[in-house]
C-alpha cells in the first residue's frame, strides 16, 4: 500500500456536499433493493410455492458477482462511472416496474419472474465496481478508509431499513402498489449522478485501456497474484462469505425456534435486528473514535472475531447471548468488509483499480453463491445449528491462516 499522510477529520466524506448525497442516494437504492426482496419474493412464494425457485432466488442475486464482476470493474475502468451507475439504477427501476406490472395484471409466470431475478442480480454487479470507484475519486487515498467505512454504514442501515419499509408497504398498499412506488427510491441518486462532476477517474487520471473481452479482463487476476496484500484480502472475502456469507438471514427462522422465541413474532424480529444494527452502530462508532486502523491486522483479527462470535451464536443456546453475539458479529462483519475494501482499493494500481475492485466482488459477495449449498448440504448432516457452528470454525480457523501467510510474507 502505498503510504497515506495524515489523518482526515472524522466524517469528512458526510461534511461535502457532493460525496455526502452520493453515499445518501446509495443507501437509499440499498434500502430500494431490500424493499423488493421483501414485497416480491413474498408474491414469488404465495403465487409458486416453490422451494426451488427460493434457492434460484439466492443464485442469481449472487451468480452474476462470481461470474460478471471482473468485467463490471474493466468497464469501470473504461467508461464513465456516472454512466455505469445510471444504467444499473435504471434497470433497478425497469424490474421494480415490471414486477409491478405483472403483479397488477395478474400475468406473473414463473419464467417471467427467473428473468426479472437474473436482471436484478446484473444490475447490482453492474453497480459495486463503479461505485467504489466514485468513492476513491470523492476521498483520495488520505480519506479513502473512511469513506469506504461511512458508505458500508449507510448501505447498512440501508439494508437495515429495507425490511421494515418493505414489510409497512405490503401490509398497507399491498404487493403491487409497493413495487410501483419502490421505483422512486432509485431516483435520487440516478438524478444526483446528472450534477456531480465526478467521474470514477478525475483524480488518477487514468485514460481509458483498450476494450477487453470477457476473457482478457481476467488477466487481473495475474496481478492480484503477485500481491500478497491482496492475495489476502481476497482469501478472508470468500471465507466470510462461504461460511457466514447469507446463510445467517435464511437461518435465523431455526434459530428462533430453537431459542424458544418462535419463528415469528417481536423476538424473532430482534434477531434479524441484531446482526443488522451492530454493523450500523459499529461503523458509525470506528469512525468516531478512530481505535480501529484500517490494516491487514485489522481485517484479519475482525474475520476471526466474527467467525467466533457465530461459534458463540450457535453454539450459546441463550437467546439473550445469542443476541449479544449478532451484534458483535454485525460489528466485526462491516470492520472487515470495510478494511478489505480500502486496502484492495489502495494497494491495486491506477490503471486496474476497476478489475481489482471487481475480483474483489467476485470472491466476496460472488462467493455467496455457494453459502446456500454450503449450508444445504451440511445442514442435512448436522442440522442448521451446525452447520452454522461449523461455518464460523472454519472462518475463524482459516482467517488465522491468512494472517500467518502475510505475516510470513511480510517478513
Amino acid at each position: 500500500m502505498r503510504p497515506v499522510p495524515g489523518a482526515p477529520r472524522k466524517f469528512e466524506v458526510l461534511r461535502r456536499p457532493g460525496s455526502r448525497w452520493y453515499i445518501l442516494g446509495a443507501a437509499l437504492s440499498m434500502m430500494a433493493d431490500s424493499v423488493e426482496h421483501v414485497l416480491t419474493y413474498w408474491v414469488l412464494w404465495e403465487t409458486f410455492h416453490s422451494p426451488l425457485l427460493v434457492g434460484f432466488q439466492i443464485i442469481s442475486h449472487w451468480l452474476p458477482y462470481l461470474l460478471f464482476s471482473v468485467h463490471a470493474g474493466a468497464l469501470a475502468e473504461r467508461f464513465d462511472c456516472r454512466r455505469i451507475i445510471q444504467i444499473a439504477q435504471v434497470l433497478f427501476m425497469l424490474v421494480s416496474l415490471t414486477w409491478g406490472i405483472l403483479f397488477l395484471t395478474g400475468t406473473l409466470q414463473l419464467w417471467q419472474a427467473c428473468v426479472l431475478l437474473v436482471v436484478h442480480g446484473l444490475a447490482g454487479c453492474l453497480w459495486a465496481p463503479a461505485e467504489q470507484m466514485m468513492l476513491y475519486d470523492y476521498a483520495g487515498p488520505r480519506e479513502l478508509p473512511s469513506a469506504v467505512r461511512i458508505n458500508a454504514t449507510f448501505r447498512s442501515l440501508g439494508f437495515l431499513l429495507g425490511p421494515v419499509v418493505g414489510s409497512a408497504l405490503l401490509v398497507l398498499l399491498g404487493p403491487t402498489t409497493g413495487i410501483l412506488i419502490n421505483v422512486l427510491f432509485y431516483v435520487p441518486l440516478t438524478l444526483f449522478l446528472l450534477r456531480t462532476k465526478v467521474t470514477g477517474h478525475v483524480r488518477a487520471g487514468v485514460v481509458a485501456g483498450p476494450r477487453m473481452s470477457l476473457v482478457s479482463a481476467f488477466k487481473v487476476l495475474g496481478t492480484v497474484r503477485r500481491n500478497p496484500l491482496l492475495v489476502g484480502m481476497l482469501a478472508l472475502a470468500a471465507l466470510g462469505a462461504m461460511t457466514v456469507g447469507a446463510v445467517m438471514q435464511n437461518a435465523m427462522p431455526e434459530f428462533a425456534n430453537l431459542l424458544g422465541a418462535g419463528s415469528a413474532g417481536l423476538a424473532y424480529g430482534v434477531l434479524l435486528f441484531a446482526n443488522g444494527i451492530g454493523g450500523v452502530v459499529g461503523g458509525f462508532l470506528l469512525e468516531a473514535t478512530g481505535w480501529v486502523k484500517p490494516n491487514a491486522r485489522t481485517a484479519v483479527l475482525s474475520a476471526v472475531v466474527l467467525g467466533v462470535s457465530t461459534i458463540v451464536f450457535a453454539a450459546c443456546g441463550n437467546y439473550v447471548l445469542a443476541v449479544v453475539a449478532l451484534i458483535v458479529g454485525g460489528f466485526a462483519r462491516i470492520t472487515a468488509e470495510s478494511t478489505e475494501m480500502s486496502i484492495v482499493q489502495l494497494a491495486a494500481p491506477d490503471a486496474e483499480r476497476g478489475r481489482v475492485i471487481g475480483a474483489y466482488s467476485m470472491f466476496g459477495p460472488g462467493m455467496m453463491t455457494f453459502s446456500g449449498v454450503t449450508v444445504g448440504v451440511l445442514g442435512s448432516l448436522v442440522g442448521i445449528p451446525g452447520s452454522v457452528l461449523v461455518g464460523g470454525i472454519v472462518l475463524a480457523v482459516g482467517a488465522l491462516a491468512t494472517g500467518l501467510y502475510l505475516r510470513g510474507k511480510r517478513a
